[in-house]
């Protein structure tokens, strides 16, 4: 089975991106930003400056976000009813309750959703970028997927099941009562004992492991993690909660939300958010992948491939030896010949490219990409490189992070796509 392009009259973005894909009935979209990509955020994307009191910028730029997805949606044979999952980055929080209420008028049944915050994206005055995946009725059916865990206050699902792929909301550790629980954090008569980034590890892996068990799946089962931290330095500890739960840790994104001296995630001192898919024994058949690519401390998964789709990890630009080795950095002898951000681009894409051959695929058959750089700067040269790359670019959301777990690294690239012919998924 091959991809299909999708294409809707929305404006076309200046960046090397396609705006959706069609694979096996699923729908993967790219990040859409609130711009007409000729003025930034044009005037219906935000207040009039003669009333400045009447409106919201963040609701009327929601509201413009979701009506170009809708396009694509219909574009691709189906709508926004048939969206399973979002993730949604937000450059401030405080903006985050304006934005659901306008959600809500979108979303009869939400999606799983994952919300955090950003430190910069692509268009000056976004605000928000808003990244969808969904699927073709008549293609595929889903399920709603509702366990024992506690009920969040946004408008979002738990988890949805579709071909046989379970899609869940980023879980936060809250029992959205008492803000994070008792269970999830250091004793306050015991300040010494215990570790609070382990214990909302802990309370998030075990809610999402009730998620999955609901979903006819289990842990073991993870086809792709997405880790978001408040706090890049509580990278290690979560790392040993991590091993725990996952004999082999499955392909993993970790990357830092929000500034240092600030907070990125919806819950009061949540510090983490895990964001999981997975598939369902006996309806999917699942593999691991293993390349000549160097092998991280972290002992993440290189990729899995389910049902024909290739899960592959966020991908560094460094050997997990030297820190980034001598090919992805300018020679110090030569200082003003080449670009750091230009050589770790390669150095990245050409390691993802070794995992897609392992897969039996390539990067030509890449639909999805989400690309997190430190810099939002670096992000015209980064383009660039992208470029020599791809043919035909995948659906692509970029986004500034406040760290990454390499020293220097300056870009993380997490890639979805599918093997060409064995795209299987049940209806």
């Amino acid at each position: 089975m091959q991809a299909k392009i999708i294409k809707s009259d929305n404006p076309q973005p200046l960046a090397v991106y396609t705006e959706a894909f069609e694979v096996g009935g699923l729908i993967f979209a790219a990040g859409q930003l609130p711009s007409d990509f000729k003025t930034g955020v044009p005037a219906e994307a935000r207040k009039d400056p003669h009333f400045p009191f009447y409106g919201s910028d963040i609701k009327k730029r929601t509201h413009y976000i979701l009506k170009n997805l809708a396009r694509t949606f219909e574009a691709g044979g189906s709508s926004l009813e048939h969206v399973i999952k979002a993730q949604v980055f937000l450059e401030d929080l405080n903006d985050f309750n304006a934005f659901d209420e306008v959600w809500k008028e979108y979303f009869k049944v939400p999606p799983a959703r994952t919300t955090v915050g950003t430190t910069g994206l692509l268009v000056k005055d976004a605000q928000i970028e808003i990244d969808l995946i969904g699927y073709v009725p008549g293609k595929l059916k889903s399920q709603l997927i509702k366990s024992e865990n506690a009920r969040p206050i946004a408008h979002y699902t738990e988890a949805f099941t579709v071909g046989g792929l379970v899609f869940a909301a980023g879980q936060l550790p809250s029992d959205f009562k008492t803000g994070v629980p008792a269970e999830a954090k250091k004793d306050p008569n015991f300040p010494f004992y215990g570790s609070d980034i382990k214990k909302r590890t802990h309370y998030v892996m075990k809610n999402l492991a009730r998620t999955f068990e609901a979903a006819g799946s289990s842990l073991e089962h993870v086809a792709k993690a997405q880790v978001f931290l408040e706090d890049m330095a509580d990278h290690d500890a979560f790392q040993e909660v991590w091993r725990e739960y996952f004999k082999v840790p499955p392909p993993t994104t970790a990357v830092g939300t929000s500034g240092i001296n600030t907070k990125g995630l919806l819950v009061k001192d949540a510090q983490i958010e895990i964001d999981l898919i997975g598939y369902i024994p006996g309806k999917v058949k699942a593999r691991a992948v293993k390349s000549a690519n160097p092998k991280g401390a972290a002992n993440y998964t290189e990729a899995v491939v389910a049902g024909g789709l290739v899960f592959a990890e966020g991908a560094l630009p460094t050997d997990y030896t030297s820190g980034i080795p001598a090919e992805a950095k300018k020679d110090p002898n030569f200082p003003f010949y080449g670009s750091d951000i230009k050589l770790r681009t390669r150095y990245v894409l050409n390691k993802l490219a070794r995992t897609f051959e392992a897969a039996g695929s390539s990067l030509d058959h890449v639909i999805k990409a989400q690309v997190f750089l430190d810099d939002l700067n670096n992000f015209a040269a980064f383009d660039e490189v992208w470029k020599e790359f791809f043919k035909t670019p995948p659906a692509r959301t970029t986004v500034e992070t406040s760290a990454l777990p390499v020293k220097d690294a300056m870009v993380l690239i997490d890639l979805i796509g599918y093997v060409p012919g064995e795209v299987a998924l049940p209806g």
